[in-house]
């Protein structure tokens, strides 16, 4: 069945795809000799999500944010106040476990991930179990609150979670951290594979089906504005299904990595102030990498000159601030380079 995008949806997928295709080419070594400046270049790799999603365009922002490739101006002259010699390449992925995963075996040098997941993923627990603690894993900071977004068609019968019962409904790739999470919330309401309709598509894909009238609905967990479910709101085909607030308590008494969130009215178009629960995302580093490096990426992340750029490019950049960059951040403790700039903030012992 055919797609129907909007100019600006046609002009963000080529702009995502260039920029994928840019990072592969980037990736194939972690340091080379550059040919016409007498500087080392030291390409560093951020697992992001689905290009649909929040992880990848916020991962491009901060991949910008602290390179400083050679022959960049100065900093203090409206230039790069990134780390000197280092490139940046934030890589699409299915999410926070694939980030985890490829952190841990040494095929991504950091990643974004939903708390929970980094918890499970560094004490080998959950779906972690069977391949045991992922020790290599550290954090840099803690970026911005991820909501659940239970996204269904406007004409699909569902106004409560317990709607969702027989209903086709996309719970993301196996890999990701919304598949983690819209199953365990699933389960919560004696729902899952036995009375529903489950697939496992990437955000984009998802958003396609409901478009072409093939499924009832997505759930995702990501900060809004999230670019997907923007298509499909400014397209009016979906809206999102609120938790009650008994129903949010005894989510967060089983699992207490859930905090109560709300969606604003003004986030998606036609779309409701929305309850619902958030979980935190975190910037993950492999112990790997050297302590002056994340020591020298932390201070670029904090730095004055890039706040603007955090708040310009994504609604979720304005939640990107150091005021909270240690808030539920304790396992994976935090990489030593970046304890060291937290220290001479004053934020750490």
């Amino acid at each position: 069945m055919s797609k129907h995008y909007s100019p600006r949806h046609k002009m963000i997928m080529l702009s995502l795809a260039t920029l994928s295709v840019i990072s592969l080419a980037l990736v194939s070594s972690l340091t080379v000799r550059a040919a016409t400046v007498d500087e080392e270049i030291q390409f560093f790799r951020i697992g992001t999500g689905s290009t649909s999603g929040t992880y990848f365009p916020v991962g491009g922002i901060i991949a910008s944010a602290i390179s400083n490739p050679p022959g960049s101006r100065p900093c203090g002259d409206g230039g790069s106040c990134g780390v000197p010699g280092l490139i940046a390449v934030a890589q699409s992925t299915a999410g926070s476990v694939e980030n985890t995963e490829k952190i841990q075996s040494g095929q991504l040098d950091s990643g974004f991930s939903q708390s929970d997941v980094a918890y499970w993923a560094y004490h080998g627990e959950m779906l972690f179990s069977d391949a045991g603690p992922h020790s290599k894993l550290r954090s840099i900071a803690n970026l911005f609150p991820e909501n659940v977004q239970i996204v269904v068609g406007r004409n699909a019968g569902i106004r409560r979670v317990a709607d969702l019962k027989g209903k086709r409904i996309s719970v993301d790739r196996v890999g990701s951290g919304s598949h983690t999470d819209a199953l365990l919330i699933l389960k919560a309401f004696g729902l899952g594979p036995e009375n529903m309709d489950l697939v496992n598509l990437s955000l984009g894909d998802a958003a396609d089906r409901i478009r072409d009238g093939e499924l009832d609905g997505l759930i995702v967990v990501a900060g809004p504005p999230t670019n997907g479910v923007t298509q499909l709101a400014d397209e009016s085909l979906v809206t999102l299904v609120p938790f009650t607030d008994a129903e949010m308590d005894d989510l967060i008494a089983t699992y207490p990595f859930f905090s109560k969130s709300t969606v604003a009215a003004s986030t998606y178009f036609n779309v409701p102030y929305t309850h619902t629960l958030a979980v935190g995302a975190q910037w993950l580093v492999s112990s790997d990498v050297d302590e002056e490096t994340i020591y020298e990426i932390t201070a670029a992340l904090w730095h004055s000159n890039i706040q603007k750029l955090l708040d310009e490019g994504h609604r979720q950049g304005q939640h990107i601030s150091l005021e909270t960059a240690l808030k539920g951040v304790s396992s994976p403790p935090l990489h030593p380079g970046a304890a060291r700039y937290y220290q001479e903030q004053g934020m750490l012992p």
